[in-house]
């Protein structure tokens, strides 16, 4: 059994398609993980949407921040975008179904055994892991229970941007949101800088990718984490940290590390995805 690790794939179905040939998953026997962002821009969401869930227990996901537009939109907590390709997923007769499964994904996923942690933007630098656990859990349990529809029609926003342990309710639960799907840049007091989306360099002072960000608590030694979500910033790896959002929908590449060898790289060019304007 191999386990395989692919970056936002955000509708792009017949790229992630690609892939998954080119790597030799084995449906039903090969294990594969997502680092969020499964829709949106892209042409063909729902078929996407429909393979992951088709595969069962063989597949996880984590939520990625269009994910969560797609849930409030569902929840009537939000309006679609013009840029979104989101409708074909609204109007489908599996919709609710879909929806149901999609709000019971995590926000970190885990596997020690592995070697590897993975959220869909990263860690926030003052977190531990142990504490980035918890926080996951205190999201996941509202998202998939009883406090989800009140909490879409409270999602949005960029405050409170530096966290607290005293944040209590809504806002408490936006920042772990945030922090696990928006997140890119901290300011020195670990602050979070959640609109800006360039490369690293381009960034205001006295802001730093959240991975360099002083201060960070690390991984403990022999994990690593795999996050997506900064397709500006590209394939990044260092000691404990690997970014796979190779910006497929740009017209990049979709890329693929199998953890159980080492994470070895697979990427292919996606020349017929979206190109920015």
């Amino acid at each position: 059994m191999a386990v395989y690790c692919i970056g936002d794939i955000q509708g792009c179905h017949q790229e992630f398609m690609t892939l998954l040939k080119r790597i030799g998953f084995r449906p039903g026997s090969d294990r594969l993980w997502l680092t969020g962002d499964l829709v949106n821009r892209g042409s063909r969401s729902l078929d996407v949407l429909r393979y992951v869930k088709s595969l069962g227990n063989h597949a996880v996901t984590v939520l990625g921040n269009h994910d969560l537009h797609l849930l409030a939109v569902w929840a009537g907590a939000a309006n679609l975008k013009t840029a979104d390709t989101l409708a074909d997923i609204l109007d489908a007769p599996d919709c609710d179904e879909l929806m149901e499964w999609l709000r019971q994904q995590p926000l970190l996923h885990e596997d020690p055994a592995l070697g590897f942690v993975m959220t869909h933007a990263g860690i926030p630098p003052c977190w531990s892991l142990e504490t980035a656990r918890r926080r996951a859990r205190e999201a996941e349990e509202i998202l998939g229970g009883n406090g989800f529809l009140p909490f879409m029609a409270r999602l949005y926003g960029n405050e409170p941007s530096l966290w607290q342990d005293s944040l209590a309710g809504w806002d408490r639960l936006r920042f772990i949101v945030n922090a696990f799907t928006r997140m890119r840049y901290c300011g020195d007091d670990g602050r979070l800088l959640l609109d800006y989306k360039g490369r690293p360099g381009s960034q205001p002072p006295g802001y730093h990718p959240w991975f360099s960000a002083p201060g960070r608590e690390h991984l403990p030694q022999g994990l690593r984490l795999i996050a997506g979500h900064w397709s500006t910033l590209g394939f990044h790896q260092e000691a404990d940290v690997i970014s796979i959002d190779t910006g497929c929908l740009w017209g990049g590449r979709l890329t693929a590390l199998q953890l159980d060898a080492d994470a070895r790289r697979t990427s292919i060019e996606c020349p017929g995805a979206v190109k920015p304007g």
